[in-house]
């Protein structure tokens, strides 16, 4: 089965390339256009769930800056924080997670691949297609929530109702006594 068909893009982007002399436009760029091969990539940890597109590492512009936050000067004095550009989307991605660069790295790519397939595909997209199922899911379980605590209600009532009758006839056996 080909990809190719469920992807249609309105126009080419162009490429800004950085050369010693500044920028220039290198190519137009037809993202994933008729003759553009599309590599499904696996989400790690689902084997039944469609695939993300993989991501073009000629596409991708990394920087490695100073990392923030929490840490003090161990955190703030190492260049462990990715900075990850996709170039024909323009979707950048900032990943400092952990103290490894390596683990960052991966991070990043994990993180922009969603955005990209976000970016392109909208609601079709896997990410928003779990949202949707798990807001779903919680609407589910707030409905049974709701059906147990009404028939919680009723079984409380009709347990009353039954106990103040044993009482009626209770006082109903003694006067009769």
């Amino acid at each position: 089965m080909s990809t190719l068909g469920l992807f249609h893009f309105p126009a080419p982007l162009t490429r800004v390339c950085l050369v010693p002399w500044g920028l220039r436009l290198c190519e137009k760029l037809p993202l994933l256009s008729p003759g553009t091969m599309a590599t499904p990539v696996q989400v790690a940890g689902k084997k039944d769930c469609p695939t993300l597109l993989s991501l073009n590492e000629h596409e991708l512009e990394e920087q490695f800056v100073k990392g923030h936050g929490p840490g003090g000067q161990a955190t703030n004095k190492t260049s462990n924080c990715v900075v990850l550009r996709h170039v024909p989307s323009g979707i950048v991605v900032k990943c400092h997670q952990t103290r490894s660069v390596d683990q960052n790295r991966k991070l990043a790519r994990r993180i922009l691949q969603e955005k990209v397939d976000v970016f392109y595909n909208g609601k079709n997209s896997l990410l928003c297609r779990e949202k949707r199922e798990a807001e779903k899911r919680k609407q589910e379980r707030k409905k049974r929530a709701k059906e147990t605590l009404e028939k919680k209600k009723l079984l409380k009532e009709q347990w009353e109702s039954s106990k103040s009758a044993q009482r009626g006839l209770q006082v109903l056996t003694e006067r009769t006594c």
